[in-house]
């Protein structure tokens, strides 16, 4: 099974780097929007209850790499409801392919292209400024997080792909991205949150990955804020891949 998953996965990354037009928004539209942030908000981290932080590039940075790995989570969904249309996916499925294989191989393709995504934003914030205090450390928590997180994603999106079989309904998920991002720490601090916002966020497993990436940015490592995320990511990681494992039974059922 782990020469079939990694050859799917080799492929699913191939084809990535094939279609910019996929690849590019996980990279476009958090770049974009962590800039307008930056230059419209960067007075706030002065407002009474906001951390301490060397800059709002550093407060940001974790909500651009949470941005970009939901977004990479949608295009690992649109991927694979456009092998189901192609056929692909019921070629594999005749073949003599272990079943496990057809989803692993598609989220070891998206934990590698989270690391480069993170890896992206990391290089970013350290070009314009931004300051990691936990060093390289905090650098390797942040990947941990950050990959384990977007393998919670991009399970969501080959779950609803197996479910949906449409590219199109899956793509039209893009604009909960925002939504959920929104109501969640990642893009201001929960102290500073509006009812019903601040409520949400509690519950929000965003906010404690996004709050699990920023703390070795900002600060030294704490152990709380951390372990929260790592725990946060990995129950997103595990309780997702459990449901897009049980999307390919039903889809196999169907077939």
């Amino acid at each position: 099974m782990t020469r079939a998953t990694l050859a799917l996965a080799r492929r699913a990354l191939r084809n990535a780097l094939r279609r910019p037009q996929f690849l590019a928004p996980l990279i476009v539209f958090p770049t974009l929007f962590m800039a307008v942030n930056v230059g419209g908000l960067s007075r706030t981290t002065g407002l009474p209850g906001f951390p301490e932080v060397g800059g709002f590039l550093d407060f940001q940075l974790a909500a651009a790499i949470t941005q970009s790995l939901m977004l990479g989570g949608v295009s690992a969904g649109i991927a694979t409801a456009l092998e189901i249309e192609g056929g692909f996916f019921d070629r594999l499925v005749a073949a003599p392919v272990p079943r496990l294989a057809l989803v692993l191989g598609r989220l070891l393709a998206t934990a590698a292209l989270s690391l480069v995504q993170t890896v992206y934003f990391l290089a970013v914030g350290l070009i314009f400024g931004a300051s990691i205090e936990g060093g390289l450390a905090g650098v390797l928590i942040v990947l941990a997080i950050a990959v384990i997180a977007g393998v919670g994603f991009g399970a969501i999106g080959v779950a609803l792909a197996l479910r949906a079989r449409n590219a199109s309904l899956v793509q039209g998920i893009f604009p909960l991205v925002f939504v959920v991002l929104f109501v969640s720490s990642a893009f201001f601090p929960r102290a500073l949150l509006e009812q019903p916002a601040a409520a949400i966020a509690d519950y929000n497993p965003l906010s404690y990955i996004a709050d699990g990436m920023r703390d070795p940015i900002v600060s030294s490592i704490s152990a709380a804020p951390v372990l929260e995320g790592l725990l946060a990511a990995t129950g997103l990681a595990l309780v997702m891949a459990g449901v897009a494992l049980s999307a390919l039974r039903g889809r196999l059922r169907t077939t």
